[in-house]
């Protein structure tokens, strides 16, 4: 099992948008301790996303209702404990502020919300009837992490490394890290189902297809955008959208 720590992938612009999705995510979930463990479970139930409730256009429970087509996006700044939001913002940390570097504030955003709900999508589709709601900010920051992949296949990435008793700081490539991340993913989608053991996977598999077929096609059609290099490495800082 490995933690990415850092990358050597140098930015132009400051991530204005990263810090600001890292700031409301946590705001949210701090709001979200303050409730109680009754309030947090409510909370969860009333603004995160409940496939049988889209695919049904029906309130799966009345008393704690939120427009349907609201809660795709309300969930994407929900979690569940600690683990799950500290893990989430150290990965679009890591990743996030080298893909809004390229498309700029605006743009980033607006693939960032894409890339949650194309997430979304792929989970409602192997898992319509499920009332279990989903939260956190994965499938997003899976998207922005596809898009990575693409973009810096060949950035270093700084990865804490531990099996068993044996814990090790390594540096591999950026495309060993997510490709065999998104491997995983697809392995326990398959193996676990599009929700095993609480994860939605296959809403990780779902945002990372998208980010790396979005950045696949901007790349061929519209060139890989303003490049610098530092030795073997390929290091794009931005599209030029004019």
């Amino acid at each position: 099992m490995f933690i990415p720590i850092r990358d050597d992938v140098p930015t132009v612009r400051k991530p204005y948008v990263t810090i600001g999705i890292i700031a409301l995510n946590s705001i949210v979930f701090l709001y979200s301790l303050t409730l109680g463990g009754r309030g947090f479970e409510i909370f969860t139930f009333k603004f995160g996303y409940i496939p049988w409730e889209m695919v049904h256009q029906q309130q799966a429970f009345v008393d704690l209702a939120s427009p349907i087509l609201f809660t795709p996006f309300s969930s994407m700044f929900i979690h569940a404990g600690w683990m799950h939001i500290l893990g989430n913002m150290l990965f679009l940390w890591i990743f996030g502020n080298n893909i809004e570097d390229y498309f700029g504030p605006v743009r980033f955003f607006l693939f960032y919300i894409i890339a949650g709900l194309c997430a979304i999508f792929l989970f409602t589709l192997f898992g319509p009837n499920s009332k279990v709601p989903l939260v956190g900010a994965s499938g997003a920051i899976a998207g922005v992490m596809g898009a990575y992949y693409v973009l810096h296949p060949r950035g270093r990435i700084t990865v804490l490394l531990f099996i068993f008793f044996f814990i090790q700081f390594i540096v591999l490539p950026a495309k060993i890290v997510l490709g065999f991340w998104f491997l995983l993913q697809l392995f326990m989608a398959v193996l676990g189902g599009s929700s095993g053991g609480g994860v939605a996977w296959l809403a990780h598999v779902g945002g990372f297809t998208f980010g790396w077929g979005l950045l696949t096609l901007l790349i061929k059609f519209r060139g890989p955008g303003a490049v610098a290099q530092d030795g073997d490495r390929q290091r794009i800082y931005r599209v030029h959208w004019d």
